[in-house]
């Protein structure tokens, strides 16, 4: 077959998945498979190859990410039942004061608690951030909703082990600690710059409080944790008490809300113990990345270091922690929870490594690898662009990241461009015009306040600044590395 026909149907498979998922609502899973068989077919596999080659492209990102994925999404459900994040993000707000919140609950979001499921770190860490925003000063809502936003979509894609970070690194062979490594060195000043650039937009007039702010469907959940504090929940304790008149006087009252307080935080885990575990394992990942740069043999670390063992670690630790914290009853159910959540994510993940080889098989690399030969800077371009586009028809961050990234993952070994900044700029593209098609759009928009106005400037314009500054910081790179 010509080189045109394979570039024509390629274009076409694509198109299809995306048009089916738009226009006639047909699940991504399967409009992912519908399109690889159609590649298949369409440029000469014949059946039992197109299968094979669909079936095997699944198995294989699935050895790869599918163990990571699932241990860090029951690491997140976990946590988030065992009520550390909301208290971590507390402790920032201590910490570093009001006025740099931002930045602080943005890098955290973006780096240390990406082992959590977007949406659950979202609805966990909105309420807080609602509730801060006006300690912040004017634009309270507009700083924190764009950082949220930013950190959140940053975090996911180029943060380990955020899920398109692990899926990105399976689909195109790259080492996990080396990952972890570069995408930390790219996270951090894309989160900083893009909060910078909004936060000045905002001050110049971008942000209309009018208009983009829109707190009625949170009002009376803020009202009703106002009247709830000034007591301390002293007063439901007295109404329902049996004691007589005397022995239930204001002292008493204080006193018993001070017993109730000091025993609450007596039997609270410090939060360095309950985040241990996860840590152990990143910095366990770190160390195995360091040890393969130098060519150091340390068996035994080495072990320790591989992705899957050191996650595994961290699970383990994490249940052993949050047990005696929280109870085995709770654990139990968190991890019931995040086998839920982990179950789409896997069977998305891997439909789009079926696409991706399904478009190794057609030769589409041979071919791109023939336009790219002169230049590493082109394809990160590229591949930039296509999951931008796809990002904005389809709506999925994951999705569009890996799909791009799997039509030019053939030409990196024949152009000598370093996989790892192919998954990055394929992530970088995924960020861009993040809109009504999102779900993380709409939760963002409603539970921080804002009006669909306010979330299409903070979210969509936000994180499409992001997505720019990205990919400005990756070309360099390119030229380093």
């Amino acid at each position: 077959m010509s080189d045109i026909a394979v570039l024509i149907n390629t274009a076409v498979a694509v198109l299809a998945a995306v048009v089916l998922i738009v226009r006639f609502r047909v699940n991504p899973v399967i409009a992912l498979v519908i399109s690889s068989v159609y590649l298949g077919l369409a440029v000469g596999l014949g059946v039992e190859e197109t299968v094979k080659t669909i079936t095997s492209g699944f198995g294989e990102i699935m050895v790869d990410v599918g163990l990571l994925i699932a241990f860090g999404v029951l690491m997140g459900s976990i946590l988030n039942q065992s009520g550390a994040i909301r208290r971590l993000v507390e402790h920032l707000l201590n910490t570093f004061g009001p006025k740099r919140l931002p930045y602080t609950m943005g890098l955290a979001i973006g780096t240390v608690l990406q082992s959590i499921f977007l949406d659950v770190l979202l609805v966990i860490s909105a309420p807080l951030a609602r509730k801060l925003a006006p300690k912040i000063g004017k634009l309270g809502t507009a700083r924190m909703a764009t950082a949220m936003a930013i950190a959140l979509e940053c975090g996911i894609v180029f943060t380990v082990p955020g899920v398109a970070s692990l899926a990105l690194a399976g689909l195109l062979n790259v080492p996990l600690g080396k990952m972890l490594l570069f995408g930390l060195l790219l996270v951090i000043p894309t989160i900083v710059i893009s909060i910078a650039i909004m936060t000045f937009l905002f001050r110049r007039g971008f942000w209309n409080e009018e208009k983009d702010e829109d707190h009625t469907f949170v009002a009376e959940e803020d009202r009703e944790g106002e009247e709830e504090e000034p007591d301390g929940g002293a007063a439901p304790a007295t109404a329902s008490s049996g004691h007589t008149p005397g022995s239930g006087g204001p002292g008493a009252q204080l006193a018993g809300a001070a017993v109730a307080v000091a025993e609450r935080e007596r039997k609270q885990f410090p939060l360095m113990v309950l985040f241990a575990p996860l840590l152990t394992s990143l910095l366990l990942i770190g160390a195995g990345a360091i040890l393969q740069i130098l060519k150091i043999d340390m068996p035994w670390l080495q072990l320790l270091g591989e992705p899957v063992i050191a996650l595994l670690i961290g699970l383990i630790g994490t249940c052993l922690v949050t047990r005696s914290a929280i109870g085995q009853k709770r654990v139990e159910e968190a991890i019931a929870v995040g086998f839920k959540e982990s179950g789409q994510i896997l069977i998305l993940t891997g439909v789009g490594g079926s696409l991706a080889a399904t478009v190794a098989a057609a030769g589409l690399g041979d071919i791109l690898g023939g336009f790219f030969s002169a230049s590493t800077v082109a394809p990160l371009l590229v591949v930039w662009a296509i999951a931008a586009v796809l990002h904005i028809a389809v709506g999925s961050v994951t999705l569009s990241a890996i799909t791009a990234a799997g039509l030019l993952a053939p030409i990196a070994p024949a152009i000598g461009l370093d996989p790892v900044l192919l998954a990055l700029a394929a992530g970088a593209g995924s960020l861009f015009m993040v809109h009504v098609t999102s779900n993380t759009f709409w939760l963002l928009q409603s539970l921080l306040g804002q009006s669909v106005r306010g979330a299409l400037k903070s979210v969509t314009v936000g994180v499409s600044v992001a997505s720019v500054v990205a990919i400005l910081l990756i070309l360099p790179m390119s030229l380093l590395f």
